[in-house]
């Protein structure tokens, strides 16, 4: 008997020229854009008819996102960028217990400002808070197009790690 898509970790990754769609089309699927035509369904969910904060709710519960340009608030620490969206998610009772897993991911000093991070650090703490979410899906728009090769690989290398440990759908 095979696993159920909830029991194995898979990925899929979009590729294609610049302009092709591709962000367009992960927009879609996280619900962060509503289609012209068509339907999108999220963990069971048709989000097509839902408005931006039903939307919202349903990403809130299955979905992670992970942008090309990293998205950090400069006047937060990296521990503070990371812990934002989980309070924000689960509330401040939950800053302990997940407090450690997202150091583990981000290996960055609490204090330490996102202007004082390489693009290869900035990106982790971008990612930190998928880590402890445990979001069923997700979502990468082009992760590692503003990071060199070496540092690229290693963003590509924590990802695939995470799909694996969550058993997540990663598209990217």
């Amino acid at each position: 008997m095979s696993p159920s898509p909830c029991e194995r970790a898979i990925h899929w990754r979009s590729v294609g020229a610049s302009g092709a769609g591709k962000s367009t089309l992960l927009a879609l699927l996280a619900g962060l854009d509503s289609p012209t035509s068509g339907r999108v369904s999220i963990a069971g969910v048709d989000i097509t008819d839902l408005d931006e904060d039903g939307r919202a709710t349903v990403r809130g519960r299955s979905v992670g996102f992970v942008f090309q340009s990293f998205h950090l608030i400069p006047s937060l620490t990296a521990l503070e960028n990371v812990m934002l969206p989980l309070e924000l998610k689960a509330g401040r009772d939950a800053r302990q217990g997940r407090r450690a897993g997202v150091e583990q991911v981000a290996h960055l000093e609490s204090a330490t400002h996102p202007k004082q991070l390489s693009g290869g650090e900035q990106q982790r703490v971008a990612i930190a808070p998928r880590v402890r979410d445990r979001a069923r899906l997700l979502f990468a728009d082009e992760p590692t197009g503003n990071l060199d090769t070496h540092t690229g690989q290693r963003i590509t290398d924590l990802l695939f790690e995470l799909n694996r440990k969550t058993g997540s759908t990663l598209v990217w």
